[in-house]
Formats: structure tokens, sequence, C-alpha cells
């Protein structure tokens, strides 16, 4: 709403205390928020996040801002805990609220009650989402990923026919194998119905088995621009196709939810079209080698069978009925010379073995025996005869020997030299005087008798 204002009429006298209406600045800013707040309700925002303060308490402040103004902004607890993502300064953001004031300090702000990711980061947040759902399932599982031919028979390309990705992969394809055929199937790589369309054309190419190997390409572009190729249908009709399928999609840079599914990713159409078939000289010189390979293993092939055949000749001519005959008839010759040396050797043999068994019999012979018995009693007679002498004259030298020492030591010799043995009358010998008395009775042995004597006197040698 514009006013204007008239400053050539007259002014009029200020009017008095009494007939003025005044506002304080609590009052002003309470209905000052009361107006924003009814004046323009519920209402979306979209812009950049900044200043971004999380206090003690959970509420949310920060600055919505653009290119060239800001708005200060507030997120109460019970609304930012429903929000499913962090907020972050930078961060593009589309929210929903109502203008409000903030009366103690008069700061005109913005409540926010709910908050979504606007833009690239939304489409971000999916993309993720969406490529941690099929990981999980496995649709990125290395297991499945099937291995391109090496020499496919016919090439398909799904791509937009009127793109730059499908001439430059129909140059690189003319230009390393020109021979292979490509079978195009056009179908829109942007655009809401996009996504189904190349779903459909997988399963198409898929079912018909027209060709080796998938190229699925388009050229580079922004997230949004390539989102095509982020979509769960695309992604599980890939997973689903049968036939080998690569992926050149964007640049190097860009990955798509497509790329991961996908049994070979490249990164760019050129160089899918570049790994879906070999370079034609590379392969011509291959052939080249694997066909002088084949020729010099033929001639080694039939060197060998020559070699054998000449082999089996020899052979041929070694078995022979004739051949067979001579070396049989002189193999006879050979086994009769050999019997007849073989039957001289054992009647030879027979005769010592012969002479060895008499020789034998005659020493065990009985009256050989008997002499020999005979002939060894009579040596051992004469032996015994001749000991016995022997031992007969060692006996009397050794009794003439002893009888001399025993006479030599015979008290009976000492006797002959005129002593006496003296014994009391029990017998015992008398060896001291002073074991007698006077009136014992004592026996003396002379050399021939003896006496019996009284005691009358008994001398000792002390006396």
């Amino acid at each position: 709403m514009t006013q204007s204002f008239d400053f050539s009429a007259p002014v009029s006298p200020p009017a008095s205390k009494d007939d003025r209406d005044i506002y304080t600045p609590a009052r002003l800013n309470r209905e000052a928020r009361v107006l924003l707040e009814r004046g323009f309700g519920g209402l979306w925002l979209e812009g950049e996040i900044s200043n971004l303060s999380r206090p003690s308490s959970g509420h949310w402040y920060f600055s919505l801002k653009d290119e060239s103004a800001q708005l200060r902004s507030a997120m109460f607890r019970q609304r930012n805990m429903l929000v499913n993502f962090a907020p972050k300064d930078g961060m593009h953001v589309l929210v929903k609220g109502r203008v409000s004031l903030y009366e103690p300090r008069g700061d005109y702000q913005f409540l926010v009650d709910v908050m979504e990711e606007a833009g690239e980061g939304a489409l971000r947040r999916q993309f993720e989402q969406l490529k941690t759902k099929l990981a999980t399932e496995g649709l990125f599982a290395a297991e499945y990923k099937q291995t391109l031919p090496d020499l496919p028979t016919r090439i398909g390309v799904i791509t937009s026919p009127t793109g730059a990705a499908i001439r430059d992969i129909l140059h690189i394809l003319k230009r390393r194998f020109p021979s292979i055929p490509v079978l195009i199937y056009p179908v829109p790589v942007q655009g809401v119905a996009a996504a189904a369309l190349i779903a459909a054309a997988i399963r198409l190419a898929d079912a018909r088995k027209d060709c080796d190997v998938l190229i699925l390409a388009r050229g580079g572009g922004s997230l949004e621009d390539l989102w095509s190729f982020n979509e769960e249908v695309v992604a599980r009709a890939i997973y689903d196709c049968r036939i080998p399928l690569i992926t050149g999609i964007g640049h190097e840079v860009d990955f798509t939810i497509a790329d991961f599914v996908a049994d070979v990713r490249a990164p760019t159409p050129s160089g899918a079209a570049e790994l879906v078939v070999p370079n034609q000289h590379t392969w011509l010189q291959s052939l080249y080698v694997l066909q002088r390979r084949l020729i010099n293993g033929l001639r080694r092939q039939l060197l060998t069978h020559q070699q054998a055949l000449v082999y089996l000749q020899r052979r041929l001519s070694q078995v022979h009925p004739g051949v067979q005959l001579r070396q049989r008839a002189q193999r006879l010759d050979e086994l009769e010379q050999r019997l007849s040396r073989a039957w001289l050797f054992d009647l030879e043999i027979r005769k010592r073995l012969l002479s060895s068994q008499t020789a034998r019999l005659q020493a065990q012979s009985p009256a050989l025996r008997l002499a020999n018995a005979r002939s060894q009693l009579h040596h051992l007679q004469v032996r015994m005869h001749t000991l016995i002498r022997e031992h007969q004259v060692r006996m009397r030298a050794r009794l003439t020997t002893a009888a001399r020492t025993l006479e030599a030591l015979s008290p009976l010799a000492t006797l002959t030299r005129g002593y006496a043995i003296v014994s009391d009358a029990q017998g015992h010998a008398v060896s001291d005087a002073s074991t007698l008395r006077v009136g014992d009775e004592i026996n003396a042995r002379l050399a021939k008798g003896g006496v019996t004597a009284t005691v009358t006197n008994v001398q000792r040698d002390d006396e």
C-alpha cells in the first residue's frame, strides 16, 4: 500500500496530550507482530542457511539469504526434531513458516515449521538413500557382474538418437572395428518419463537377445540432468538384464546408480565404445600371429605323423610272417642248444652230489666208527697208565718229603738226645715246676720207655 503526503498543505497545530494516542515500544512491537502474522500467514521460502546456531535449549537460530538480502529465522525444538537431515551453513533449503517479530528487540524474523533440502541437496540425499538400499539388497555385488564378450557379433546402444553421445560412440566403433553391426534403441535421456522408457528399452533388448552387449550412454550434465539414471526402475532393469551391459554416462567424475549396478562402468560414452570392442588392427595382428602359430602347429603335427608312419612301416616289416618265422626258427635252435647244455650241466651236478653222498655214507659206516672207537680206547688206556705211574711217583716223593719233615719236628727225636717229657697224673705235660707239689706223682717219657716217680722237692726259678 502506497501513501502520499501533501507537503504544501498548512500544518495544523499539534493536538493536546490528552487527544494523542501514544505507543510504547512494547505496544508497537506487539501490534506490529500481530499485523505481520495476520497479513502474511503461512508461506514457503527458499534460501541458503548462514550463521547457524544450536544453543543448549535445542532451538535453531540462523539466517536465510539469497544474492541480495537475508532474513533472521528460528526453528524451535518441537519442530526441528522432525527434520530428517542435519542442516549446516551453506546448505540450500526450502522452509515453510510464518513472518513474525521478536518483541523484546523489535527484530523482524521468520519462524520455521517445516524444512526440506532444496535443489541438488535433496537429490544428493535421495541418491545416497537409494544407493544404500540397493547395496544392501546386493545389486552392486561383484559376483553378479557379467564379463563383456571379447568380440561381440552385434552391439546395442541405448541412448538419445540426437545427442552427442551416439555420434561419439558410432565414431569410435567405426574407427576400432567397423565390421560389427550396431543396433540403436532410441530413448529420451532427460525428463520425467525418461527413466521408465530407459528401463523399458533395457528389458526389450534383454527379451529380444539381438545383441551380445549393451551400451547405456548419455553426455555430461548436472545432477538433475543425469537423474533419470539414478531412478530405481532403471537400476532394477539393469540388474535383471542377462546381456552384459556397460555404462558411459556423463563425464569421468559423474557417478550414477546405473554405474554401480552395471557389469562395467566407463568414464564417458567414448570410453564405453572403446571397452566394448577391440582394436581391429590389434585384433588382425593377433589373428595373423594365431594363423602363423596354427600353420607351424600343423606342420609340426604333419611331421610327427610322417615320423609315426615311418616307424609303423618299420614295425610292419619287422612283424612280417616270414621275418617272424626266421626269428622263431633261430630262437628254436638257441633253445635247443641251451637245453643240451643244461642237461649236461645237470648230469655233472648229480654226479658230484652222488660222490659227496657216498663219501658221507662211508664216513658214517659203523665199522669205521668202531675202529676209530677202538683206537681211541687204546690211546686212552695208554694215557691212563702213564698218568697213574706219574701220579704214584709224585705221591711217593711227597710222602718221603713229609716223613722227613715230620721226623725232624717229632719230639721223639729230641728224646734220643737225653731229654724226657714229664706229665702229671692226668697226662698233662708239665713245663713249670711251680704247678707241682711234694708228693705228686709224675710220669717221665724217655727215648725208650718211661718211668713213674714221686715229687720229693720242688725248685722254682727264683730260688
